[in-house]
């Protein structure tokens, strides 16, 4: 099965060409093609993505990353492709109406190189930017008018589940998990604790109650002067700061740490930062002791809460993923509370490269989904959903 992806959830346009060879989840995956493009620099002076600017990227991008992952790939047209029908020009355009001038990139494109026989199209629907999501949901729609090919819609956090246990070392597989598992996803926009009993089965057991794990470390970066994205250099000063055995800068909360159940807050903690730093000049020192300051009790409380899960619901695998499983930190700290606590526990983490959003996961999800495919004429029933969940 020859898939197409396409990942516009947020601030990356993402499309990716991925050979599945068997049946999920015991399938060989092999990436053909893979191109992303970032908006990072585009929205840093807004401090965060800005819905509708990241709409207009995603629709200026998408079919350079099109273009871009097929030449990578050295898949050819499908032979002769005869002149579109006017009607068929007519319902491109409808259905890209809302994104000024892709529809005529993409019947350029399709006039210079024609059609390509592809087996399913796999397009993240949820959640996410709804402006951004409405971009990839429409092209694919387009996309599979043009090549006569069926359409999954996709949960963009099931992406990052699969993500985690995707083993490129392993002959591009899963990994043959055990069941029962205990996911963690912590991004900019989620923090979610998922219970699944097997494959394909998800129940939300915690979440946060405001703030995204991701988006309390861009606010606090933002506190002390770091640009966007800030999480990374948080991460990074408070590494600094732990090598060089700095003083503690602030005596921070633990949010939610005995709350009883498995839910997070971390506005609270965002708060605490603010009174920390309010009408003080904070040297590079102090800068880097307040984030690592901030970090340890991030780590603290979703270790301790994943820990609880784990036992609660006796799961034998811990799945972490979503851009903030990229931080080390956090990393170490849940391999070695399992090391201690629960040694009979399994983790797994993102390849690199695959912490962040990425379309190659979105082609993992929708070959999972690959029976429930909808064909091209009847694709008006697949919504962008912002809130989506995944159980």
């Amino acid at each position: 099965m020859l898939i197409v992806s396409i990942e516009t959830s947020c601030d990356e346009t993402a499309v990716s060409l991925v050979k599945a060879k068997g049946v999920f989840p015991h399938a060989h995956y092999e990436v053909l093609g893979d191109a992303l493009w970032s908006q990072i620099d585009i929205h840093r002076e807004y401090g965060g993505v800005f819905p509708a600017l990241a709409k207009r990227e995603h629709a200026a991008t998408i079919v350079p990353m099109l273009e871009k992952a097929i030449a990578e790939s050295g898949v050819e047209p499908h032979g002769f492709t005869p002149a579109l029908e006017p009607e068929m020009e007519e319902k491109i355009c409808t259905l890209l109406e809302r994104e000024p001038g892709l529809a005529e990139q993409l019947l350029t494109f399709h006039r210079e190189h024609g059609a390509y026989e592809v087996d399913l199209i796999a397009v993240t629907s949820g959640p996410g930017l709804e402006p951004a999501l409405w971009v990839g949901v429409n092209f694919a729609k387009a996309l599979a008018l043009l090549w006569d090919t069926p359409v999954v819609p996709t949960n963009h956090m099931e992406g990052h589940v699969l993500a985690s246990i995707f083993d490129a070392d392993r002959d591009d597989q899963l990994s043959d998990i055990t069941f029962p598992a205990i996911s963690l996803l912590i991004s900019g926009g989620h923090t979610e604790l998922i219970f699944m009993s097997d494959w394909g089965q998800y129940e939300k057991i915690g979440q946060t109650r405001d703030d995204a794990v991701g988006e309390a470390f861009d606010k606090v970066a933002r506190l002390v002067g770091i640009p966007y994205p800030g999480g990374p250099e948080i991460s990074r000063l408070a590494a600094e700061a732990r090598k060089r055995k700095l003083p503690a800068f602030a005596e921070l909360p633990t949010p939610m740490l005995h709350s009883g159940d498995l839910d997070f807050s971390f506005s609270g903690l965002k708060t605490a930062v603010r009174y920390a730093v309010a009408d003080k000049t904070l040297t590079p020192d102090e800068i880097a002791a307040l984030a690592r300051d901030f970090e340890d009790v991030v780590a603290e409380v979703l270790v301790k809460k994943t820990c609880a899960a784990i036992e609660d619901r006796g799961a034998k695998t811990l799945i972490v993923g979503g851009g903030v499983s990229a931080n080390q930190y956090i990393k170490r700290r849940m391999e070695a509370a399992l090391l201690t606590a629960l040694p009979e526990v399994i983790s797994y983490f993102p390849p690199p490269g695959l912490s962040t959003d990425n379309s190659i996961m979105i082609a993992l999800a929708g070959h999972s989904k690959a029976a429930g495919a909808i064909a091209p004429a009847a694709t008006e029933v697949i919504r962008a959903d912002g809130s989506k969940s995944l159980a």
